[in-house]
């Protein structure tokens, strides 16, 4: 079974040149939490079309409709494992 989570990333960061906001790095939308970016879970959909149909409601609604392309929308198998490794936790300015 495939579900679709449907994110948005409302931007802050100021990781571009002359510390401007990135919203689309290489055809993916950029997130950077640590810089202010707030990415949000809409909901989990069961078809990709009601994923798209609830995308296009947000999109008229105040801050959503501002960063119009900031929607993250992927399919996902259901018990599927998508991060099979371990972690290292990098400190602040290191």
């Amino acid at each position: 079974m495939i579900v679709y989570p449907l994110w948005h990333v409302g931007h802050q960061n100021e990781a571009g040149s002359n510390r401007s906001t990135i919203h689309v790095d290489e055809d993916s939308v950029f997130i950077d939490e640590q810089d202010g970016d707030d990415v949000k879970l809409l909901g989990i959909y069961s078809t990709r079309e009601r994923a798209e149909e609830r995308m296009n409601r947000a999109r008229l609604l105040p801050g959503f409709r501002d960063e119009p392309e900031c929607f993250i929308l992927e399919g996902y198998e259901v018990d599927d494992d998508t991060w099979t490794e371990g972690f290292v936790r990098i400190p602040p300015g290191e």
